[in-house]
């Protein structure tokens, strides 16, 4: 057995062909961010929970990322995933927009039960990879369900969004969602029950102005959008160029819209304090 057998180092780059002595760089290896521009090394990125190294740019995550990120290893237990979205109105092109958002996700929001260091929650979070998180008549009756068992078993909600808005292809069935999900959530809450928001990049449309804005305590990851109507609508409609990051979590935050920015490295931590700052305990083991 050779116990010096050459180890091939993390990243390091290959050469194809060594005539040309031109090293190959594995696309994957490497992420440029949006924001700043800079190559940051993609097992650097992953490790640094998708922040930008140099810019602390919140890169965007999966339904299952961020399960991972908020919930204790091994809890998390799904509810309603055999619930999937239909073209219900006969809508051109629908189905194949459908089939091509299942390839990333199976739905825009998932929602289950966890522990959040070791306080038994309700999670939802929302789907970017789903048609941006748009919010169909599954995604609210999604949404509904969780708080109706929350309610029932008087547990704290808490909802991770990123969305476009209401989905266009389903027209008034979609914004319907809007009123069935703020009377569940009222419902949560004449029970007397703790409901945190965390905003994540983008939240806009119907979402925010529905059940994303309706929690006791909202946070937002930096740098997110947090609107009804996007920028660029507004200054196309207005004719005026807004302020410099006009409706970023930062801007609302100073207007009162919300409680706290908080970044991705913190958020488990302080969604769990606020939870046990309610009255909220650690289920027995």
């Amino acid at each position: 057995m050779d116990l010096f057998a050459f180890v091939k180092p993390k990243n390091e780059l290959e050469t194809p062909d060594a005539k040309q002595n031109v090293p190959f760089v594995p696309e994957e290896m490497w992420t440029k961010c949006p924001k700043c521009g800079r190559m940051i090394l993609t097992t650097d990125l992953e490790e640094n929970l998708s922040v930008c190294t140099h810019c602390n740019h919140h890169f965007r995550l999966s339904s299952k990322q961020r399960i991972n990120l908020m919930a204790d290893d091994d809890t998390f237990v799904e509810r309603d995933g055999d619930m999937t979205s239909e073209n219900i109105l006969d809508f051109p092109g629908y189905d194949k927009k459908l089939e091509k958002a299942r390839a990333a996700a199976k739905e825009s929001v998932v929602c289950g039960e966890c522990l959040i260091c070791g306080v038994k929650t309700v999670l939802c979070v929302m789907e970017a990879g789903f048609m941006m998180g748009s919010m169909g008549t599954v995604t609210g009756e999604k949404i509904t369900r969780a708080f109706e068992y929350a309610t029932e078993n008087r547990l704290p909600v808490v909802i991770c969004t990123v969305s476009g808005g209401a989905r266009m292809q389903e027209g008034i069935l979609s914004l319907m969602q809007m009123a069935k999900t703020s009377g569940a959530v009222k419902r949560h809450s004449d029970a007397g029950l703790l409901y945190i928001t965390v905003l994540t990049d983008p939240t806009t449309g119907g979402v925010t102005a529905s059940f994303a804005m309706e929690g006791d305590i909202i946070l937002a990851e930096p740098n997110t959008l947090v609107a009804f109507a996007g920028p660029r609508v507004i200054e196309q409609t207005m004719r005026q160029k807004l302020p410099r990051d006009f409706q970023t979590s930062e801007f609302v935050l100073q207007k009162g819209f919300i409680d706290a920015v908080v970044s991705r490295d913190k958020l488990k931590e302080t969604v769990a304090s606020l939870l046990k700052m309610h009255g909220y305990k650690e289920a027995a083991q």
